[in-house]
C-alpha cells in the first residue's frame, strides 16, 4: 500500500537555522533515507519551497477563481515537504515515518494512506 509522508515544522524555526545547521538535521536522517531506498520503499519525496511561494487557488460562490499568496491555512506549523512510500500496512509506514524524525523535536510527520483509484500512478 501506498502511503503519503507529510511533514510539518515551524517553518520560521527553520529559516532562522543557519545552512549549516539545516544540513545537519537533513543529514540525520540520510542514511534512512539510504536504506528505504535500497529496499524500494521511497517512491517520491522532496522538501519544499518557504510558504512565502505558496499560491492558493479557491473558487467563490459564484464561481470565479482566486487566487492568494501564500499558504490558505494560518498555522504555527507548515507543510514542508512530502515523501510517498511503499508499505505493507500502517505499523510499517509509522516505522518509516520515525526514521525520518529520529530525535528531532523540529518537525511532525503525518502518515496518510494513498487512495488506489487503479492504473498506474503519474510520474513527473
Amino acid at each position: 500500500m501506498k502511503y503519503m509522508l507529510l511533514t510539518y515544522l515551524e517553518e520560521k524555526v527553520w529559516l532562522a537555522m543557519s545552512a549549516e545547521e539545516q544540513k545537519a538535521a537533513m543529514d540525520e536522517c540520510a542514511p534512512h533515507i539510504e536504506r528505504m531506498m535500497a529496499k524500494k520503499r521511497i517512491l517520491a519525496g522532496a522538501p519544499l519551497h518557504p510558504t512565502t511561494t505558496a499560491t492558493t487557488l479557491r473558487n467563490d460562490k459564484q464561481g470565479k477563481r482566486l487566487t492568494t499568496d501564500g499558504p490558505f491555512a494560518e498555522t504555527r506549523e507548515q507543510l514542508g515537504g512530502y515523501t510517498i512510500i511503499e508499505a505493507d500496512d500502517l505499523d510499517e509506514a509509522i516505522a518509516i515515518a520515525a526514521g525520518f524524525l529520529g530525535k528531532s523535536t523540529l518537525a511532525s510527520i503525518e502518515v496518510r494512506p494513498i487512495v488506489d483509484l487503479g492504473g498506474p500512478v503519474p510520474t513527473v
